[in-house]
């Protein structure tokens, strides 16, 4: 069993590199084979809409054409039993990188058809871990609940089954004193951080346990 993890975030230590490796943790503790990828140091951009992945009986078909620094992770997600993708919310969707990246592993495996089909050579469990400065109700009140649903459902249509884990209103700066941030009670904050965000990491390291050992769908 093999679980690949990719935080989008271009922080390593915090948020959400810290709920992957939880459940990462998850995923060993039931014997699985684990690998985090950090998308910031890799050297790669969004869809280029050459459409070569889409050409009819083209060499591509499928695939995507471009050799740069995702190519060779692309055929280790087609070797793992599972992945699971980390973002941060930044102005209300996930980071620039994690979305270039999503545009590059999503769309070559999906077939312009009616109902939609997909080209990804098995089903695997999938997982999706967002951080965010947000509380929930802020969240629905922004619309940002649709952007959550409709990646768990290109998820589930290119590779099967995915869940999604949302942690909310968390911590951003070490100090606060020192930002301009009003709009944010350090004191509430930091209480979060020391009660809520725990609940959160175990939520993950149970997502990385089912990864590993249940079917989603």
């Amino acid at each position: 069993m093999k679980i690949i993890a990719f935080n989008g975030s271009p922080r390593k230590t915090c948020n959400t590199a810290t709920l992957l490796n939880k459940a990462l943790e998850g995923a060993v503790s039931q014997g699985a084979e684990t690998e985090l990828i950090h998308l910031y140091d890799l050297n790669y951009k969004g869809c280029i809409s050459c459409f070569a992945c889409k050409t009819k009986d083209g060499k591509s078909y499928g695939k995507c054409p471009i050799q740069d620094d995702v190519a060779p992770i692309f055929k280790k997600v087609e070797e793992a039993d599972a992945i699971i993708l980390g973002s941060p919310i930044y102005l209300r969707r996930v980071t620039g990188e994690m979305a270039a990246f999503m545009e590059r592993l999503l769309f070559p495996y999906s077939v312009y058809s009616n109902p939609r089909q997909s080209l990804f050579p098995k089903k695997i469990n999938t997982g999706f871990i967002y951080t965010m400065g947000v509380t929930e109700e802020l969240l629905k009140k922004f619309g940002m609940d649709q952007l959550i649903d409709f990646n768990e459902s290109i998820m589930q249509m290119v590779f099967g089954a995915s869940e999604s884990l949302l942690s909310f209103d968390t911590y951003q700066f070490k100090d606060y004193s020192k930002v301009v941030a009003p709009m944010f009670n350090p004191e509430e904050k930091a209480k979060k951080r020391r009660e809520v965000f725990p609940v959160d990491c175990k939520k993950a390291f149970d997502m990385g346990v089912k990864l590993a050992t249940e079917s989603f769908g």
